[in-house]
């Protein structure tokens, strides 16, 4: 499987990368964030643009860009806009999700995009060509906050972001037992062994599905979520902790 390097930090080997989100409703407290985070811990930054006041503000956002590429020096950031149908604080619409991210790719601060599998029409092609022109890695994702959907639809939906082009191919789903998370780590498993030609992102979600956040890495998730402040989504460790229970772990090279 190969793996992916942004930035110098190898993504799909050893343990499991730390991924922590950004999550200010404003400029300034979005970039207290940033300016405390290089020195947590943490591996990569995601900024989550659904939660930013200013985010259908063109000039804004790309303002943003410029001083969390400041804040973060070397550190990987990966810009996302989570939609509100799969748990982002913010609507909008498939026309507006495009030119963000076009915002994004055109101001040359972030390393990867998250890209939604479900976005309408031709935006997933479309935002996947246009990042890799712009020399962008893309994270392809699907979000369910209410199920876990059967295994055989989650490695489907794997095989499917692999066949479009993602450098990264993301699934966080919501156990309501505990069978739902063994699901979820049966299908990444089974990505892994079978059919994954680049890393993995999986993850079940709140209290029920932590164990996947701290274990992921044994059955091929090559990134995790810690909140450094308030979490992006339930069941998100706090950082420090997930840190430390991660450096515990003998992950395989």
């Amino acid at each position: 499987m190969n793996t992916v390097n942004v930035r110098g930090l190898e993504i799909g080997t050893g343990r499991p990368k730390i991924a922590v989100p950004l999550t200010g409703a404003a400029r300034e407290d979005l970039i207290a964030q940033a300016n405390a985070l290089p020195g947590l811990g943490a591996d990569l930054a995601e900024w989550r643009m659904d939660c930013f006041a200013q985010v259908e503000n063109g000039a804004a956002v790309a303002a943003c860009l410029r001083d969390l590429r400041r804040s973060l020096g070397e550190m990987p950031l990966l810009a996302t806009f989570r939609t509100d149908r799969e748990g982002g604080a913010h609507p909008l619409s498939a026309q507006s999700y495009a030119a963000l991210n076009e915002t994004v790719l055109s101001s040359g601060q972030a390393d990867l995009i998250d890209v939604e599998l479900f976005s309408d029409g031709d935006c997933v092609p479309h935002l996947i060509a246009a990042a890799h022109s712009a020399g962008v890695s893309v994270v392809l994702s699907s979000h369910d906050f209410e199920k876990t959907p059967p295994k055989d639809e989650l490695v489907r939906r794997l095989c499917r972001m692999q066949e479009l082009g993602a450098d990264l191919l993301k699934i966080a789903v919501m156990p309501r037992c505990r069978n739902d998370v063994l699901t979820l780590l049966q299908a990444t498993e089974e990505m892994l062994s079978r059919h994954a030609r680049t890393p993995l992102i999986t993850m079940s979600m709140g209290d029920l599905g932590i164990v996947t956040r701290i274990c992921g890495g044994f059955f091929g998730s090559a990134v995790t979520f810690g909140a450094a402040g308030q979490a992006s989504a339930p069941g998100q460790l706090p950082l420090e902790r997930l840190h430390t229970l991660l450096s515990l772990m003998p992950f395989p090279n």
